[in-house]
């Protein structure tokens, strides 16, 4: 197995499916991730059903030390971060000063004043350092860790298998932490969320203990089907959920009320980093993203122009076909104001298409929150 030229290997590289050729790895982040590790649509149904592990050491993540560092934080996160507990974590963005987005990221609060914020966008350090006092640090430290993202509803047997530490939903609720957890007898720290709308751990450790993890996961999860997962049944699940990624539900000209991430932004809390902007863009919203059904094979299908009326209307940003529709072929969409309404019809190419709910899983997200 060889993993494309400039790209670095991921700390599980090792547990990759050594048959996999250049061809069958994605660039995140500068890291090779493969799209698949044996069928994607068997990844797919273990995510659904019983569990998948897959590997999400690919985000960076900075962490703020100092005095004030939730301040610090707070001066670039869109979210009011003094409403949040520490052990908690909080989904919501980064922008520009012109307030158009830079990144969809998470900040976790450390019980000891620290903070870090999880992300894609390199661009977010630069914009922390323009708040950092003088007596605050700002250390990228995703080099240092392996992160096992195990995702599915029996996600949580399989952990508490492997932790004497209480993994209920009681005792670890939904978008908290957990630090010091022994998993298989390595310290890791523990995030309670996911990228799949299912049920789902990240779990993190040191990069040298990073195959021992991935191995005893593997083991315990035996008896309840877990199936390693690639990158190609993560986007079928996150298209179902009507998930969001950067360059392709949003780019560096689209505002959070165009990407579904308005709710994300809190105007009300003071002064932080492209506000200005933001409460003038909020009434500006030029398109918003929609799922869409298509009737025609997904293959071929992302970065389609989208027409209504004769006029071109938006654009398909990724489709798949969809297990729960039935292997429907569904698509999130970047459409225009005015046309994203539930039962729009559309043109995809020639294709019929319709507008139905986003997300088209489990809206209430009542799996990942059981």
């Amino acid at each position: 197995m060889s993993i494309p030229a400039g790209l670095d290997p991921s700390p599980f590289q090792s547990r990759v499916n050594p048959a996999l050729s250049e061809n069958d790895f994605i660039a995140v982040n500068g890291q090779a991730v493969p799209l698949f590790f044996s069928d994607p649509e068997r990844e797919y149904a273990a995510i659904r059903n019983s569990a998948g592990m897959i590997d999400f050491s690919m985000l960076y993540k900075w962490e703020i030390a100092g005095t004030n560092a939730v301040e610090v934080a707070n001066k670039v996160f869109s979210r009011d971060l003094k409403k949040v507990n520490p052990g908690s974590i909080a989904y919501g963005v980064i922008v520009s000063q012109a307030g158009l987005m830079i990144d969809d990221c998470t900040v976790l609060l450390y019980k000891d004043g620290r903070v870090r914020i999880t992300g894609a966008n390199p661009e977010n350090a630069n914009i922390i350092r323009k708040y950092l006092g003088s007596d605050n640090t700002l250390t990228e430290v995703r080099s240092e860790i392996a992160t096992l993202s195990l995702q599915g509803p029996m996600s949580r047997a399989i952990l508490q298998k492997l932790t004497k530490t209480d993994v209920s939903n009681e005792a670890f609720p939904y978008y908290t932490f957990q630090l010091n957890v022994l998993v298989g007898g390595i310290p890791a720290h523990i995030n309670r969320m996911g990228f799949t709308a299912e049920l789902g751990y990240e779990i993190m450790v040191p990069v040298e203990r990073a195959v021992d993890l991935w191995d005893s996961v593997l083991a315990a999860g035996k008896e309840f089907d877990v199936v390693e997962c690639g990158a190609i049944s993560v986007m079928m699940v996150r298209v179902e959920a009507g998930m969001i990624m950067a360059e392709l539900e949003y780019d560096e000209h689209t505002s959070p009320y165009e990407c579904r991430m308005g709710w994300a932004v809190d105007l009300d809390k003071g002064s932080f980093h492209g506000r200005e902007s933001l409460e003038e863009l909020k009434s500006q919203a030029k398109s918003s993203i929609a799922s869409v059904v298509i009737d025609a094979e997904a293959d071929g299908l992302d970065g389609m122009s989208i027409s209504a009326d004769g006029a071109t209307v938006g654009a398909v940003t990724m489709a798949i076909p969809s297990p729960i529709l039935e292997g429907k072929t569904l698509a999130l969409a970047r459409l225009n104001k005015g046309f994203n309404s539930i039962g729009q019809q559309l043109l995809v190419g020639s294709a019929p298409a319709i507008v139905v709910a986003t997300p088209v899983y489990d809206p209430d997200r009542k799996r990942a929150r059981s």
